[in-house]
């Protein structure tokens, strides 16, 4: 998967200098990327940047995610082709709080969602697959095709709309009620 042996994990222990990488997937890891995440194919993807010291025990990885991915339309299942280009940051923190929870308990995600605990070494081809991960569209649709609108409710029941789903919708309702209850007494 890597263009470069030297691309491999890079080491963060014991490493004070900045390191340049390149993954360039070949034809058959796009095709085990595509299986993994669920996706028609991987065209085309490269992961370019650099891995460098920030502070004092920190590390910070910026890089470049370019991709070209099919995915099936969410409406016709036609193959759409979607061009990816975004900045990734990671920031690998030494001193990073760890959440305390039960095991199966809820925990609170941190505002900076680029912060991770310091690893012993980084692997520039697993954050270039959760990146893409992250980046796929999550509703593609083929050109011209618009949104579907499904309503499913028992016999004999109104369906529920999206206006009926807003929390403040049965507010509203009920202060406009109130309000013509008030204008009819005065």
């Amino acid at each position: 998967m890597m263009s470069d042996p030297q691309d491999a994990p890079i080491r963060l222990s014991g490493e004070t200098r900045q390191r340049s990488f390149l993954v360039e997937p070949d034809a058959g890891a796009r095709v085990k990327i595509a299986e993994d995440l669920g996706i028609s194919a991987v065209k085309k993807l490269r992961f370019e940047g650099t891995v460098s010291p920030d502070a004092a025990r920190d590390w910070r990885l910026e890089a470049k995610l370019g991709a070209t991915v099919v995915q099936p339309c969410v409406v016709t299942l036609e193959p759409v082709t979607t061009r990816i280009d975004v900045p990734v940051v990671r920031r690998y923190l030494a001193d990073m709080p760890q959440p305390e929870a039960a095991a199966g308990a809820e925990v609170e995600m941190p505002e900076d969602d680029s912060a991770e605990p310091l690893p012993g070494s980084v692997d520039p081809a697993a954050v270039m697959v959760e990146a893409l991960a992250l980046a796929l569209p999550d509703f593609p649709r083929a050109e011209g095709v618009d949104p579907v609108e499904i309503s499913v409710t028992e016999p004999g029941q109104t369906p529920m709309t999206d206006d009926d789903a807003k929390p403040f919708a049965g507010l509203a309702s009920l202060r406009d009620r109130l309000e013509k209850k008030d204008d009819d007494e005065g």
